[in-house]
């Protein structure tokens, strides 16, 4: 089975993550889906950054949760990149995204796409960050019952295994992604269960027997051809990566291999 490819913070091998460009490009390069970090603003807007502080993926400083949707929006948080944006996927005013403004994206890409959002703990506002991303899917049209909005599969991740309770109060299992740093982490009934490549490459075998006993899995993050065939091989049916172009010509390649081979006597 092709495993499905989601965009870690969009092609972000190739554009400023997280920015319009990045979700663009991955959308552009095929991806099923992308994956999103969110936090709180000031102001109690969800926005698609990684870091608790702006430091690292901006021209200014501060955290995150004690600077305004506005404030964040005068930022340059592309040219850090080192990577021209072209015209056809905004100015440098419009890289930063809301996690509405993300989703308008998706909703727009003309067939069935998926977003993983990471919620990013510790949060200062504790459960108030899974509660206000509930809310703004709920008034955006979300159907709680199959995780859908319009075209777009909505799933959600997080290191903090309380926040992947508090979801599951709200969200079925199916739709909800253990992250983890270890394969010996004890993972919820039914939820993705989302260990690093390292920790796969480690124990492939351990991973094996998981799929085989029903387990799904959702791999972060994952650039090698000689990862993807691993994960191919060993059944893995999810796949974050930075390079969405590249792990899809790997995965249809393998599909077209596969496909091509004589058959065995």
């Amino acid at each position: 089975m092709e495993p499905l490819i989601y965009a870690h913070r969009g092609a972000s091998a190739q554009f400023a993550e997280h920015t319009r460009a990045a979700m663009l490009q991955a959308l552009a390069d095929g991806a099923d889906g992308v994956e999103c970090d969110v936090h709180l603003t000031s102001d109690g807007q969800l926005v698609c950054l990684h870091d608790p502080t702006v430091d690292r993926t901006s021209d200014g400083s501060g955290a995150v949760a004690e600077l305004t949707a506005a404030q964040l929006r005068a930022l340059d948080v592309s040219s850090w990149k080192g990577v021209p944006v072209p015209a056809a996927y905004g100015t440098p005013a419009e890289q930063l995204l809301t996690l509405s403004e993300l989703l308008t994206i998706l909703r727009g890409a003309g067939r069935e796409v998926g977003i993983a959002i990471e919620l990013k703990h510790p949060s200062p506002f504790g459960r108030a960050l899974e509660d206000a991303v509930l809310a703004q899917l709920r008034a955006s049209g979300w159907d709680a019952a199959t995780s859908r909005l319009d075209g777009v599969l909505v799933s959600f991740m997080s290191f903090d295994p309380g926040s992947v309770a508090h979801l599951a109060e709200h969200v079925d299992p199916h739709h909800l992604c253990q992250l983890t740093e270890s394969l010996a982490d004890t993972l919820p009934d039914g939820v993705l269960a989302g260990p690093s490549v390292e920790a796969v490459r480690a124990d492939p075998e351990a991973v094996r027997k998981a799929v085989a006993a029903g387990r799904r899995f959702r791999v972060w993050t994952v650039d090698a051809p000689a990862d993807v065939r691993l994960l191919q091989e060993i059944g893995v049916q999810e796949i974050t990566t930075n390079e969405p172009a590249l792990v899809r010509r790997c995965v249809e390649n393998d599909v077209v291999a596969a496909e091509s081979a004589p058959e065995r006597p």
